[in-house]
């Protein structure tokens, strides 16, 4: 079965992407890049995607998301938040997997694939609502009723296989399938040479679950959390 896979070069993606070929989809590795601070991330889909012997079958596409202005992800002039805080963080770009899963249902029914697997996941995230079960159930939804693959009755479906797992489970996964993590970039915030900046959300829930695991997180950070 032919399958796009929303890959970014983060743990959870190349987690999806290790799942999706253990099954035996054909993979089409979709990555986006939208002027994200850490954009170090495409390196290591880049090196992934080298690994799993996908580059030719993989599409990389960039859009400008810059002009927003709410995500400390995008707005250099906000500081990526250092430690847990209340609410939705301001990491949160707005609706981006709603962007993301549009384009990736674009190029899938483009190249007519029926599946789309992304790494979203509900348990330890940093709560996103474009994160959770019924986001993903109603981008379905619509899907079924505003694409021709859907309107013929084929239509293509949204997994997301990791959204009832915890970062811990999903290293487990991964590490059972040969997932090889050093080769993936999980921080929002990496210093100049690319390492992980060990305060932000992304990276305190990563080594959590690398902890809870019992595994070594292979990635090098610039520091870690002291509280």
């Amino acid at each position: 079965m032919r399958t796009v896979v929303l890959f970014s070069g983060g743990l959870d993606s190349t987690t999806a992407l290790a799942l999706a070929l253990a099954r035996g989809d054909e993979v089409f590795p979709l990555t986006i890049a939208y002027g994200q601070r850490h954009a170090v991330e495409a390196r290591a889909a880049a090196r992934s995607l080298e690994k799993y012997r996908l580059t030719d079958r993989a599409r990389t596409v960039t859009i400008d998301l810059s002009f927003l202005r709410s995500s400390s992800l995008l707005n250099r002039d906000l500081a990526v938040p250092d430690r847990p805080g209340t609410g939705i963080p301001d990491t949160y770009v707005p609706a981006r997997n709603l962007l993301f899963l549009s384009l990736a249902a674009t190029y899938a029914e483009d190249i007519g694939a029926e599946r789309i697997v992304i790494g979203v996941n509900a348990l330890d995230y940093s709560g996103y609502p474009d994160c959770r079960p019924v986001f993903v159930e109603q981008f379905n939804r619509a899907l079924a009723a505003g694409t021709k693959a859907g309107s013929a009755g084929a239509g293509i479906v949204v997994e997301a296989p990791l959204i009832d797992l915890t970062k811990k489970q999903i290293i487990q996964l991964g590490h059972g399938l040969g997932v090889d993590y050093a080769l993936t970039h999980s921080c929002y915030d990496p210093d100049g040479e690319g390492r992980a900046c060990g305060r932000c959300d992304s990276c305190r829930l990563r080594m959590k679950g690398f902890a809870e695991a019992g595994l070594v997180d292979p990635v090098p950070y610039a520091s870690r959390p002291t509280d």
